[in-house]
């Protein structure tokens, strides 16, 4: 049985929507370690998850669509997004480190729509191994795990943070290369001399 052609781009659609209920579950009791912030981490960790959920669908039915390949990154991007806001907001993650991510995503988010009518710049791997790293250390930042397991894990969510951050920019970098090599690759010969 195949599934509805617009199936997967609807779970994206949700994914984006989840964002702002996820950033008040997080924001409402300023980030105690409470039952709103283990329903803002279940959130976020349920809605990341929908990512692997919609692309699997889209392949297997054969139903990918550009405003598929479009909306996909850009529900991470809001998601995550979100969650570096919510984070510095609450004073647990370093303002510099939101505003390096925010201004990678926008910036590759902005050159998306730019191109568009050229081409569809779907995600290439680094990104979403980018996109796996901010998720993990994310997760991590969000539940409050240091009340069940001790402060060590204080240490991994550093450290994953640090992954998440590097594989950010370089991914931002490897996207800017591509497209570089790919216009002069696309240039006519007589526009080369």
């Amino acid at each position: 049985m195949a599934a509805p052609r617009q199936l997967p781009n609807a779970i994206t659609i949700a994914r984006i929507l989840c964002a702002p209920v996820f950033l008040w579950m997080l924001l409402a009791d300023n980030g105690s370690d409470g039952t709103l912030r283990w329903w803002a981490a279940a959130l976020f960790v349920l809605a990341i998850a929908t990512d692997g959920i919609d692309g699997y669908i889209a392949r297997k039915y054969n139903i990918v669509t550009d405003l598929g390949k479009l909306l996909d990154p850009i529900a991470d991007k809001v998601l995550t997004g979100v969650a570096f806001i919510g984070l510095s907001i609450l004073g647990e993650l370093p303002w510099w480190v939101t505003i390096v991510v925010l201004v990678r995503e926008v910036g590759i988010t902005i050159y998306r729509f730019i191109v568009v009518n050229n081409h569809v710049l779907a995600a290439a791997w680094m990104g979403k191994l980018k996109t796996v790293a901010q998720a993990v250390a994310l997760a991590l930042a969000l539940a409050p795990l240091a009340v069940l397991v001790g402060g060590w894990v204080d240490w991994v969510n550093t450290v994953t943070m640090w992954i998440a951050v590097a594989l950010t920019i370089a991914s931002g970098l490897d996207y800017v290369v591509s497209e570089v090599r790919g216009a002069r690759a696309n240039r006519n010969p007589s526009e080369q001399s």
